[in-house]
C-alpha cells in the first residue's frame, strides 16, 4: 500500500513535468476500467494517449478559431450550397481539401450584394480550421485599411504585415464596398504585394475587375493589384439572386397566402 501511495505523487509530478494534463486527469479511472476489462498494457497506454491527443487537438482548433476572428454563425451547415452554380459547387469541394493554401493560391469571389460571397468564404475558412487545422484570418476591407493606416502612422506597418503573414489564408471581405482615397488604398496594395506568392488571399467583391480603378484610384496600382491576385488564383462567380431578396419574396408570398382566406371570409361576412 505504501508503495502505491509513493507511486501516485511521483507519477503525477512527472506527468506534470511532461505537460500531459489530460493523462493526469484520466489515467486512474482508465486504469480501473482496464483492470475490469483485462485490457493489455499497450491498449491502456493507447487509451490515455489518445485522450491527450484529442484534447490537444480540440484546444488547438479553439485557439485557431479565436485567432481567425471569423463570424462563426456563417458556417457550412448554415450555408445553402445548392444555391451555388454547379461550377462554384465543384470549386468549393476542391477548396475544402485545403491544397490551395499549400500552393499559396488566391480565391476571388465575385457577385452582387446578398449572393452569399462572405458566407461562402467564411464557411470555407471554418472548415479548413476545424478539419485541417489551417491558420486563417478574417477582416472587412475597410477595417483592414484602418488597421494598416494606424500601423503606418505609428511606423509599424511592416510589423503589422508580418503579423498577418502568420496566417496561411487572409480573408478580405467586401473590397470596394466603401470608397476610399488613393492614399488609403496604398496600404492595402502594399499588403497584397507583400503576400504575393507567400500566402493566400481570399477576397470578396461586388465589382468586376473593369471597375477596380475606382477602388485603387490609380491605373498602374490597379493593374498591379489585379496581376498579383489573379496569378495563381481560383475565381468564383456567383451570378445568382440576392439571398436576402429571395427570403423577402418568400416571406411576402407566405404572408399573402395566409391573408387570402381571411380576406375572403371578411368580404363574405360584409356582403
Amino acid at each position: 500500500m505504501s508503495t502505491a501511495v509513493e507511486v501516485r505523487p511521483a507519477l503525477l509530478g512527472q506527468l506534470k513535468e511532461l505537460r500531459l494534463p489530460t493523462v493526469r486527469q484520466c489515467y486512474e479511472e482508465t486504469a480501473r476500467r482496464a483492470e475490469r476489462e483485462t485490457l493489455s498494457y499497450e491498449r491502456y497506454l493507447l487509451e490515455v494517449i489518445t485522450r491527450e491527443c484529442e484534447q490537444r487537438r480540440k484546444t488547438r482548433v479553439e485557439r485557431l478559431l479565436r485567432e481567425s476572428e471569423l463570424p462563426l454563425e456563417k458556417s457550412l451547415p448554415n450555408f445553402d450550397v445548392k444555391r451555388l452554380p454547379a461550377k462554384a459547387q465543384r470549386q468549393l469541394r476542391t477548396l475544402l481539401e485545403g491544397d490551395f493554401l499549400n500552393r499559396r493560391e488566391n480565391v476571388l469571389v465575385f457577385g452582387r450584394p446578398g449572393s452569399g460571397k462572405s458566407h461562402l468564404l467564411t464557411a470555407l475558412a471554418q472548415e479548413l480550421i476545424v478539419m485541417r487545422e489551417r491558420r486563417m484570418h478574417f477582416t472587412k476591407c475597410s477595417l483592414l485599411m484602418q488597421d494598416l493606416l494606424a500601423a503606418k502612422r505609428d511606423l509599424r506597418l511592416s510589423r503589422e504585415i508580418k503579423r498577418l503573414g502568420r496566417f496561411e489564408g487572409l480573408i478580405i471581405d467586401d473590397l470596394g464596398y466603401i470608397q476610399q482615397s488613393r492614399d488609403d488604398m496604398e496600404v492595402v496594395f502594399t499588403l497584397l504585394a507583400e503576400r504575393y506568392e507567400r500566402g493566400s488571399v481570399l477576397m470578396t467583391s461586388n465589382l468586376a475587375f473593369s471597375k477596380w480603378e475606382g477602388i485603387f484610384k490609380d491605373a498602374m496600382m490597379t493593374a498591379a493589384a489585379i496581376d498579383r491576385l489573379v496569378h495563381h488564383s481560383v475565381i468564383i462567380e456567383l451570378n445568382i439572386p440576392s439571398y436576402r431578396e429571395e427570403e423577402a419574396k418568400k416571406k411576402q408570398q407566405a404572408e399573402g397566402q395566409t391573408d387570402a382566406p381571411g380576406d375572403g371570409a371578411s368580404g363574405s361576412s360584409s356582403g
